[in-house]
């Protein structure tokens, strides 16, 4: 670490923690003076609320709507906001309405307190009518049956606040001008998915092509045709239509003023709206949107961006009686306005759908017509006028809430959104983003080029996490950096910083709620980083953990049974009895089959389940859930040209989820198992199967599919069952995942497993605390690598397999023991014993934070230390030696992270303690001492 970056992070804390009149201590080593608290302005009519801890604020306004006017990190004395928007945002029924909010703010580059004075209400938003506060309530149950964290809380403390909404009226939403579904307030004239071509279609092709078509291969629709050529329908504009929309997949088409798209058509002009596949002159290759308004063209309609083309777009020309309004929505997406065209003349007199030159007409390019494209036109749709008056059947009757939780002594807030049905009829939830931040960018980039921009120092995770081992990669399908549309005094040229945060599934929800069910989202987790320093930010991450899932401070001493008849398992019990070990995981391979719910197979498991407990040991299962075939329809059913993440995996929701689910409830109620080892656990696969019972398609597959897992995830935390799990669902009860690993690499030579197990814990110790990740000891061969990869038989290799041990318990990290026993002679048994002895007498300080001090690459020494500031052992460094020879050198340590500030009580291995004074940076110099291919430690009081 830094010395200068250490100093100066310090000082700052404490000047700027004095300035905001908050207490000086670092919240990483005491945060017991930082309380969560709710204020108001005024008692009787308050018009903002503001949720504090010392370390972050977040205010809002009340009056005339709920919004957040304030977010500050208190800790840099930094504003973390610099616009206010909708609170959230939920799509019913296919509306989108923005939930609070506040509007007419002149500059997004920054929020001044007199631009808040400016702001006004949307009437077409959700509206604020109350708030309620108190304690915070605990999410799921939390059963203490194992060894964990002495000061863990469940619940967290800390403040909850929960902000209620109403729905809009009808006139407002109409009379709001946002770009709202086709069919709200309008009757539908005309709309055709081109299953067959209706006589009313004038068909224009070129003729520069003998397969230029708007029907290729038998499929209407589809376009074959050179790149730079017209291929079009065109019909009558009907009496009273006042909107015309189509969806268009681009295909092969890489066309620029050639793209597809609509277009109106009057006597004497055109209007065209289109894709443009393949950008302009100047942004060669990026597609965005193009226009040609009648008198001009617009080459970058909307402003210069880039859109995914990997779905299709549905493209629409809708008219009032003042404009031309050009609108796109995304695939699964909500309509947005692009482009308006003041315009007040007569109707069109006909429209357009498909592939026209440049403003939307049918000219070729006869010198240069390019190569054959292929590209669709899936549907068109004409709709009337929006109709007047109330229509308050349009508008359905739910009440919405956000709510709120800043927790004590960490600058986190959590945040999530329940919507009630409270009308007489069902009604969709199709999509919802439960948090809008428009945040501080990160920093200035005029041009992105190949590289990118970093978004803003805040950390964002969700409950609704799958599919790996690293925090953000599970959440990157919930957590959205996005440019901000309103920020157009950004300095990137092309307006693409991301620094709007959104949080939001990327697929569904898509939940029908009848009539009085509620529905609850996914929870999100904001903690803004005080520091850019990589240890800083790890620490605060890892402190988060233990505040908001304590449950991951539970470490047990696993071993992996290979076997799991009686007699192979009792031995393991046994064994694990004597030395120490505290659960015995029945592996894969072993023929251990949790699916198996005969009343015989389950008596017998409770007969292995009460053995283990009369010895003191808990016992549980390996089950694999995705990465494999069920077939028979019970797969999910990925959309073309995707594949299941793993490979395979069967659907939750088909009927073979349904029964999985019921005989894991089943196994773990009736024979007193205590821990589920859950391989491949749900990746968030989507389905588009409409045959599953659990689901209704594509759009509602990943969002109930994760509903059936989460909920037996806390279930099982509720029942004090252990969750090992290789993905990250720690905030849904997980107790761990993998530290960090690739499997095939236990077929290494031993030396060299050695290495790569100290890098692993290194590594992953960056994100995840010593207990949230397990490693991996392969007493027998696994993958391969014969006897120079394998410790069996132990005593032959006893000294391998004490670093082995040394080298994941130094840690504080737990490894999986694969093998038939632990020991298998008494010197064998002594060595495990002693370890495991070693191990439990510093276990406080071991599961700890782990410091990165130098990474093993098999050069030189490697060590890191352990840190427990609230302990009576304030740290405990590991020093290892790879080398044929012993090593003496001295090394600076530093300690401002063990709480010590002025002397360090120092001792070597069991040893004599000689004291050192701590310098400015908090640190010392450490003469240390290591044999030959050996380790020592150091604690320090």
């Amino acid at each position: 670490m830094n010395r200068f970056r250490i100093a100066t992070v310090l000082m700052m804390c404490l000047c700027l923690l004095s300035l905001h009149a908050q207490p000086t201590a670092d919240w990483l080593l005491d945060g017991t003076a930082y309380r969560a608290s709710m204020q108001t302005n005024s008692s009787q009519n308050p018009s903002r609320i503001t949720l504090a801890n010392g370390l972050i604020k977040r205010t809002f306004s009340i009056r005339p709507n709920a919004a957040t006017i304030g977010f500050e990190n208190l800790v840099t004395g930094e504003s973390i906001l610099r616009g206010v928007k909708p609170e959230a945002d939920i799509t019913i029924d296919g509306i989108k309405y923005d939930i609070g909010g506040l509007r007419g703010q002149p500059n997004y580059a920054f929020l001044r307190a007199e631009d808040i004075t400016q702001l006004t209400n949307d009437p077409a938003a959700l509206q604020y009518i109350g708030y309620e506060s108190g304690p915070i309530k605990a999410a799921f149950g939390w059963k203490q049956v194992r060894h964990h964290a002495t000061d863990a809380n469940w619940p967290p403390k800390g403040t909850y606040l929960r902000l209620d909404f109403r729905m809009p009226a009808a006139t407002a939403v109409k009379n709001s001008g946002q770009a709202l579904p086709s069919s709200f307030g309008r009757d539908q004239l005309a709309q055709s998915n081109f299953t067959q071509l209706e006589k009313n279609w004038k068909l224009i092709h070129s003729d520069l092509h003998e397969r230029s078509s708007f029907q290729n291969e038998g499929k209407i629709g589809e376009i074959y045709t050179p790149e730079r050529t017209s291929v079009y329908l065109e019909q009558a504009w009907p009496a009273g239509a006042a909107l015309v929309e189509t969806t268009i997949d681009a295909g092969t088409d890489e066309s620029k003023d050639f793209g597809p798209g609509v277009a109106l058509v009057w006597p004497d002009k055109t209007v065209k709206f289109y894709l443009r596949p393949g950008g302009n002159d100047y942004d060669d290759g990026v597609p965005m949107f193009g226009l040609w308004d009648g008198e001009k063209e617009h080459r970058a309609a909307g402003g210069r961006q880039q859109l995914d083309m990997s779905g299709p777009w549905s493209l629409r020309l809708r008219l009032d009686d003042k404009a031309i309004y050009c609108e796109a929505r995304p695939q699964h997406g909500t309509w947005r306005l692009i482009e308006k065209i003041d315009f007040s003349g007569p109707a069109p007199t006909a429209f357009r759908v498909g592939k026209m030159d440049a403003r939307g007409n049918q000219q070729d390019h006869r010198e240069d017509p390019g190569e054959l494209v292929r590209l669709r036109v899936i549907d068109y749709a004409l709709y009337s006028a929006l109709k007047t008056g109330s229509g308050s059947s349009d508008i359905p009757d739910v009440a919405v809430s956000l709510h709120y939780e800043l927790y004590d002594g960490i600058p986190v807030m959590g945040k999530w959104m329940t919507v009630e049905n409270r009308g007489d009829r069902p009604v969709t939830i199709n999509d919802f983003t439960s948090e809008i931040l428009a945040a501080v960018e990160h920093g200035s980039m005029v041009e992105t080029r190949e590289y990118g921009i970093s978004i803003p120092n805040i950390h964002v995770e969700t409950d609704y996490a799958f599919a790996s081992f690293d925090v953000n990669d599970a959440n990157h399908h919930a957590v959205h950096w996005e440019t901000d549309p309103d920020y157009s005094t950004q300095v990137n040229y092309l307006r693409l910083t991301p620094c709007l945060l959104k949080v939001s599934p990327e697929v569904g929800p898509e939940q029908t709620l009848a009539p009085g069910e509620s529905f609850n989202s996914f929870r999100s987790f904001m903690l803004p980083y005080d520091s850019y320093d990589r240890e800083r930010q790890g620490l605060s991450l890892r402190k988060m953990y233990r505040t908001l899932a304590p449950w991951i401070t539970e470490n047990p001493l696993m071993m992996h049974a290979r076997f799991a008849d009686w007699e192979q398992v009792k031995n393991a019990i046994d064994q694990c009895a004597e030395v120490g070990f505290e659960m015995v995981i029945l592996t894969f391979g072993s023929g251990f089959n949790i699916e198996d719910d005969s009343e015989e197979y389950l008596n017998k498991m409770k007969m292995y389940a009460d053995y283990a407990k009369s010895k003191g040991i808990e016992i549980g299962g390996y089950s694999l859930l995705a990465s494999r075939r069920i077939g028979n329809g019970q797969d999910v059913v990925m959309p073309a040209g995707e594949r299941p993440t793993f490979g395979n995996s069967p659907c939750i929701g088909s009927e073979w989820g349904q029964e999985y689910f019921k005989k894991l409830y089943n196994f773990y109620e009736k024979t007193g198992f205590a821990l589920l080892e859950h391989d491949g656990s749900y990746p968030g696969d989507v389905c588009i199967s409409e045959d599953h019972p659990g689901h209704k398609g594509y759009a509602d597959s990943r969002w109930s599919q994760y509903q059936v897992i989460s909920d037996f995830y806390k279930w099982c935390r509720a029942n004090g069952i252990y969750l090992n799990i290789p993905d990250y669902y720690y905030m849904t009860g997980s107790n761990k995942c993998g530290m960090g690993y690739r499997e095939v690499n236990w077929s290494l030579p031993r030396a060299q497993q050695v290495l790569h197990t100290r890098q692993n814990i290194y590594d992953g110790a960056w994100t995840k605390t010593p207990s949230m990740g397990w490693m991996f000891v392969p007493l027998t061969e696994y993958h391969g690598g014969g006897a120079a990869a394998t410790i069996e038989p132990l005593h032959e290799h006893l000294d391998h397999y004490q670093k082995m041990m040394v080298s994941n318990l130094g840690g504080g990290v737990q490894a999986c023991y694969r093998g038939p026993r632990l020991f298998d002679t008494e010197a064998t048994k002594n060595m495990v014993a002693g370890t495991v002895n070693w191990f439990k007498k510093y276990r406080e300080v071991l599961e700890g934070d782990i410091l990165h001090l130098r990474r093993a690459d098999g050069r030189d020494i490697d060590y890191w230390l352990n840190v427990n500031p609230g302990g009576k052992d304030k740290g405990l460094l590991m020093v290892f030696n790879p080398l044929d020879r012993a090593v003496s050198k001295e090394i600076e340590v530093p300690l401002y992270y063990t709480g010590l500030t002025e002397e360090a009580a120092v001792s070597h291995e069991e040893g004599k303690t000689t004291s050192y004074p701590l310098n400015r940076e908090y640190k010392i110099r450490l003469k240390v001492e290591v044999p030959a291919n050996g380790y020592t430690w150091y604690v320090i009081r």
